[in-house]
């Protein structure tokens, strides 16, 4: 039955095609090996196959049928990406030891991501999404070629007998590898397991029961008033589950919403909801989220230019959150505050939601144990796709996903603009199948029509700036000003880490010292990319190439190669003594970047050696016609006290291996806005893509 899905399987869509690779068959017939490789055409995201530069990837499967033995073990290795990723799979049927008329079925994989283009989590997500739909569908599959074959009339295959017959059947048919026993799975309240009647495990071994006793039952109306409708056997999950935490869990012990939160997050599953379970409580002990609204003020920052709170209710009694997601300067945010301050201002929401939720129950009288979202993304553009922006909020989407499950009861998207599904494809592998059902996506003015608003919130509180006329006191967002940005040093010290590190360095460039950083490409055709604010002054942006390494720079902050500011970094790389067009070369004509401009870009390199990218004090040109400087540089010059100016980057190289056009380097887009809808302006030269809007 299992070689019936071979060379492809109309039951896996994903598996288009397979060739075989090597067979062996022993001369007696026992042992069969098959060797295949097979084409999958993975559910991912358009855009990560887009930046990975292939549409499908290739397994090889190894099969080994030993009739002796009665045994088939199948291992699967990935050959495309190899040097990135490592993805190991092992099955095997084997007869249970106890009972010849059982047949198990054990299955192990593992993972190892190394690099992949800075989307490894997303990687990961894909992969395990992918590994659990097939562990799901391996039954269906081999009940449904075993039916097959019943149809065709066959029930049954004959053993396998040594070619020279004995009188007695040969001891080696009775020896068989040690097996571990059969595993019996406990039951869960979804369909699949409630009508899993076991052909491949078949343990009789006891399981928990499911089902509520008499002495485990609690009271009508308090599950009524708040929990909602509970089955005997979710009841008796809860239970169960609380009395293990009163049992063996040292600290505060969650109230039965929150445990029920986890429940249903993993269909009533005892032993995956106290998993997740029991790590969230570690998180909320050794970050002290449960006191974060007690004892954490929101910088000013975030009061004033995070378009987001809270208003009224929905028709359900669900509290609302609006989001004006498209007026949001993510940038400006991420640069003034950081990812840590960002993650705990949405933790302190998530909170609120709760503490909400609370009081929403006992004024309805009914249970309410999540909330509704509506996100406003008028004002959405490429701006918004800004890498460390997305970056930080995959990881914010991560950590709430993990500790606040089942707290979103509906998101309602409104205005998605064209460049919507671009960031829809980056998200949505990090958000639960769950949630996204109860995502509401509406384009244009369609949230004004049938089905839209009026469905879910009631007319009177329509927020103002949706056609409706209900003052909504939301803070419309707008540009964080650059003067509120702070180095990375600045943020290094604050006292709010919790999960993260700024992934950008600051650096003075002064006039007669330029900043300068190395790169060594081993590879020609690697992608050097980067992104840069200019913080203060006006400086130009160079990249060279040499094939000597320059002198590392002097350790000593006092000497001609190094000095130590409060405001970053100053490093020169390049030697006094080299000469340009001799010991090194420009690949790359000058970049003028005034102050206040933000730069990203890439450039595919030609030849291996050493690449220095440079940021050099940009002296102001004097008039053509007299020798008399402009009134506009005196003004310029005057605004960079002692001819400093002050720079934050980071910079990434993608293998030549791997590089297949990525959207990170070639469509790289420069955003220091003044209005969220920006002009652009752009300075393309050959092999380089550098961007800027002012």
């Amino acid at each position: 039955a299992y070689e019936r899905r071979f060379p492809t399987c109309p039951l896996i869509p994903m598996f288009v095609a397979s060739d075989t690779v090597s067979e062996y068959k022993s001369e007696d017939e026992a042992i069969h090996v098959i060797e295949r490789r097979c084409k999958l055409d993975i559910d991912a995201p358009r855009l990560l196959k887009k930046i990975a530069g292939v549409d499908y990837v290739y397994f090889v499967q190894k099969n080994s049928l030993n009739r002796r033995e009665r045994t088939l073990h199948i291992e699967a290795y990935n050959e495309t990406f190899s040097n990135r990723v490592i993805i190991n799979e092992h099955c095997s049927y084997t007869v249970h030891p106890d009972n010849e008329d059982w047949t198990c079925f054990e299955q192990s994989a593992s993972l190892d991501i190394k690099s992949f283009f800075g989307f490894e989590s997303t990687v990961e997500k894909i992969a395990m999404k992918q590994y659990t739909s097939n562990i799901k569908k391996g039954k269906e599959i081999i009940e449904y070629y075993l039916k097959q074959l019943e149809e065709e009339g066959i029930t049954f295959v004959p053993r396998w007998t040594p070619p020279v017959l004995c009188k007695s059947e040969s001891s080696t048919s009775h020896t068989r590898r040690p097996v571990s026993p059969a595993i019996n799975i406990p039951e869960s309240a979804t369909k699949e397991s409630l009508n899993n009647k076991e052909i491949l495990n078949t343990s009789s071994s006891p399981s928990e029961p499911t089902a509520g006793t008499p002495d485990d039952k609690l009271d009508a109306d308090y599950i009524k008033r708040y929990l909602g409708d509970l089955t005997p056997m979710q009841e008796s999950c809860l239970i169960r589950l609380r009395q293990w935490l009163q049992e063996t869990h040292k600290g505060k012990i969650p109230k039965d919403e929150h445990i029920l939160r986890f429940l249903r997050a993993r269909d009533f599953n005892i032993d995956k909801a106290r998993e997740i379970l029991c790590q969230s409580l570690t998180w909320r002990k050794q970050h002290q989220v449960d006191y974060i609204l007690d004892t954490w003020n929101p910088p000013q920052v975030l009061q004033d230019y995070y378009a987001g709170g809270w208003h009224h209710h929905d028709k359900d009694g669900r509290p609302l959150y609006v989001l004006r997601l498209g007026q949001m300067d993510t940038k400006g945010l991420v640069r003034a505050l950081g990812e840590e301050a960002l993650l705990r201002y949405v933790l302190s929401i998530n909170e609120e939601g709760l503490r909400r939720c609370e009081e929403n129950t006992k004024v309805f009288g009914r249970p309410i144990s999540s909330w509704t979202c509506l996100v406003d993304l008028e004002g959405l553009n490429m701006r918004h796709l800004w890498r460390p922006g997305v970056k930080a909020l995959l990881r914010i989407i991560e950590v709430v996903e993990a500790n606040y499950p089942e707290t979103l009861g509906r998101l309602l998207i409104l205005r998605a603009p064209r460049v919507f599904p671009v960031l829809w494809t980056l998200v949505s592998p990090f958000i639960d199948d769950n949630t996204r059902k109860k995502f509401l996506i509406y384009a244009g003015n369609d949230y004004q029509g049938p089905g839209g608003l009026l469905d879910y919130i009631d007319k009177e509180i329509i927020p103002d700036f949706l056609g409706g006329e209900c003052m909504c006191e939301v803070p419309e967002g707008g540009l964080v000003p650059k003067s509120l940005y702070r180095t990375a040093e600045e943020l290094e010290n604050e006292d709010i880490k919790l999960w993260t590190e700024t992934i950008y360095q600051s650096a003075s460039v002064f006039k007669g010292a330029p900043h300068e950083v190395l790169i060594q490409i081993v590879d020609a055709s690697s992608v050097i990319t980067w992104d840069f604010d200019v913080c203060k002054g006006d400086i130009v942006f160079n990249i060279f190439h040499s094939k000597r390494a320059p002198q590392p720079p002097k350790k000593d902050s006092l000497g001609a190669h190094s000095i130590t500011s409060p405001g970053g970094n100053n490093v020169q790389l390049i030697d006094k003594v080299w000469q340009l067009g001799r010991d090194y070369s420009m690949v790359e004509s000058p970049l003028i970047c005034k102050e206040g401009e933000s730069v990203q870009g890439s450039h595919v390199t030609r030849w291996p050696g050493f690449y220095i990218l440079q940021w050099k004090f940009h002296n102001m040109p004097a008039c053509a016609t007299t020798n008399l400087p402009r009134v506009d540089d005196v003004l310029a010059s005057l605004q960079v006290s002692s001819h400093k100016c002050k720079v934050m980057y980071y910079t990434e190289v993608i293998g030549s291996e791997d590089f297949r056009g990525s959207m990170t380097s070639l469509e790289s887009s420069h955003s220091g806005f003044s209005q969220l809808s920006a002009a652009t302006t752009s300075s393309s030269q050959s092999h380089s893509s550098s961007m800027i809007s002012r």
